[in-house]
């Protein structure tokens, strides 16, 4: 796959920030490939993600933040610089649910997802003989009611040792802590069966079902301290009526959520993701 770059950035919205991008990048002899842009008129806030060709590029990458300062600072700019070719590290958890661990999985090994996978962990064993046919290692951490705390730092322990560049939740059925996720800000992907904000926590499927609602669906979003309220990456639904049973929404639940949790990673891994005010720009 061809090396590019890919600017990410965000910053109050004002004349000659998309002039001063494309300027700085033709005067170092970069070429432009593609260019996606987004004015938030209620926050008053501009969003922008450049890919461009480094190949003539008269700046090292790895030095590209020393000449791009000055515009940064004029401009107020958070941004940031990823390159297409680098293959981020994914950590999964999950627990016995493994629909989206197979997904996941078996798309990685088709070459969908370019990332490397570590390390799976779970609270539970199931799931090992999956693991061990896509060869990747397994390790269980259960995690007893009574000492969720000792549990969660072997998790943490074993992040450590693998140095993941972001976590998916494939699944895993235990909330983690405040302090857990803010050792990784918006590096941690779940899926929620549900189309959230409706029926955010445990059981929506059933309680959709008892409200006898006509579309049910699924939400990717980045984790925070609040629960099922981080930033929203994507979402799909399919309708149901008054025929489907609990059982039966849960069936079509699981494809649902197979496809909207590898399209949020999908675009996790393509850098086109930019969050902002906790919700997010997807430049697809």
């Amino acid at each position: 796959m061809k090396n590019t770059a890919i600017l990410l950035l965000s910053c109050p919205d004002r004349k000659g920030v998309v002039a001063a991008i494309a300027d700085f990048i033709y005067r170092h002899n970069g070429n432009i490939l593609h260019a996606d842009e987004h004015g938030d008129l209620d926050s008053g806030m501009f969003q922008m993600r450049v890919e461009f060709d480094p190949v003539d590029f008269s700046i090292d990458l790895a030095e590209f933040s020393k000449p791009f300062l000055p515009i940064a600072q004029k401009f107020e700019m958070h941004w940031r610089l990823a390159q297409s070719s680098y293959r981020p590290r994914m950590i999964i958890l999950v627990s016995k649910h493994d629909h989206c661990l197979v997904d996941l999985l078996y798309r990685h090994k088709s070459g969908e997802l370019a990332c490397d996978i570590p390390l799976i962990i779970s609270n539970h064993p199931d799931n090992q003989p999956i693991a061990e046919f896509y060869c990747i290692p397994y390790i269980t951490v259960p995690v007893p009611k009574d000492n969720k705390c000792e549990a969660e730092q072997k998790i943490l322990d074993l992040l450590k040792q693998h140095s993941p560049d972001f976590i998916v939740l494939a699944r895993y059925m235990q909330i983690l802590t405040e302090g857990f996720v803010a050792r990784y800000p918006n590096r941690i992907i779940n899926i929620h069966h549900s189309f959230l904000p409706a029926f955010a926590g445990a059981k929506p499927y059933q309680r959709a079902h008892s409200r006898g609602v006509k579309i049910i669906g699924a939400t990717s979003h980045y984790v925070t301290a609040e629960l099922d309220a981080g930033p929203i990456i994507e979402q799909e639904v399919i309708r149901v009526n008054h025929k489907d049973s609990a059982d039966d929404m849960v069936r079509k639940g699981k494809d649902v959520e197979k496809m909207v949790l590898s399209r949020a990673i999908r675009y996790h891994l393509q850098n086109q993701v930019l969050i902002y005010n906790n919700k997010t720009v997807i430049f697809a």
